[in-house]
């Protein structure tokens, strides 16, 4: 593509589209993650896993951002991560979440028991079945007298 013929609307999709991530797991509000972050600290770089449970999923494209929040020592700790940083290493789901709500903020004044989230199962796929119509039982006949 030519720079030139490209508005500058066209030219943002297509340098959105080259940093746009594809290994982002499927995940929403109340789901307990793994976000393993690479920290570079002098020539030397580490990864950082950080758990918690995601209490917001906000923004779209290139900015997108999560909210993770988890308990250390009885202190709560939140981390704001860009989805598609290039600081982000990968994301694992460790468990499903059933909340109603996007913004979980009533997490923050809970602890411990209380600040539970019920766990949802993942959907199953059906498996279609049919039976061949010779296996289909005939129906029984009520005797009449």
């Amino acid at each position: 593509m030519s720079a030139q013929k490209m508005t500058n609307e066209q030219i943002l999709k297509y340098v959105q589209s080259k940093q746009i991530r594809k290994d982002i797991p499927e995940f929403r509000s109340g789901d307990t993650i793994i976000v393993h972050n690479k920290i570079i600290e002098n020539n030397k770089s580490r990864i950082q896993k950080f758990e918690g449970v995601v209490i917001r999923r906000r923004g779209s494209g290139l900015s997108e951002t999560i909210i993770v929040r988890k308990e250390s020592s009885g202190i709560g700790v939140e981390r704001i991560f860009q989805l598609h940083s290039p600081q982000i290493e990968k994301i694992e789901v460790i468990r499903l979440g059933k909340v109603r709500r996007a913004y979980l903020t009533y997490l923050r004044e809970r602890s411990g028991k209380s600040a539970r989230i019920k766990e949802r199962r993942p959907a199953k796929a059906v498996e279609k079945t049919s039976k061949p119509a010779s296996a289909k039982k005939p129906a029984a006949k009520a005797n009449k007298k």
